[in-house]
């Protein structure tokens, strides 16, 4: 199912040198976003840049979050990924999207006007209230085990 979400080009070269977010195929779960710079940027490595993407996006329903992920090929072969693991754009803020990049690389990394930098990702949110107890009401066979605690395999 297709949904409607409001979105302003807050720089005029999107849609004009650099292209509108797009998803790459019909089966892709996110739409690229691209680095809306005037020039190149350059990651020197164990570095991290602040990287606009000319867009900004109203979703309009607190059931919605937009997640920014990395693209896997950029991180694969150069080291380059979202800083902070995901972006998350609240369903309330409407400014420019801009993505935090990290070069994990020993090399620097020249980051290109109009470059694919991250993907965007639409999800539902489920917003909760903590109900705080002394002890759980339910017992699991795991229990507080963690960090290798299931094994190996």
């Amino acid at each position: 199912m297709l949904r409607r979400i409001e979105a302003r080009i807050v720089n005029d070269q999107i849609g004009q040198s650099i292209p509108e977010p797009t998803y790459a195929t019909d089966g892709s779960a996110a739409m690229d976003l691209r680095a809306c710079i005037e020039a190149p940027v350059t990651l020197q490595p164990a570095s991290r840049a602040l990287i606009k993407t000319g867009l900004a996006i109203n979703m309009m329903d607190p059931g919605l979050v937009a997640i920014v992920a990395s693209r896997s090929g950029l991180s694969l072969k150069h080291g380059i990924r979202v800083a902070q693991g995901i972006g998350v754009i609240d369903a309330d803020y409407h400014g420019e999207i801009s993505v935090i990049l990290a070069n994990d690389s020993s090399q620097p990394y020249d980051v290109q006007p109009g470059e694919r930098i991250a993907q965007l990702m639409f999800q539902p949110v489920i917003q909760v209230a903590l109900a705080f107890v002394d002890e759980f009401s339910t017992q699991t066979e795991r229990g507080m085990g963690g960090f290798g605690s299931t094994g190996k395999s």
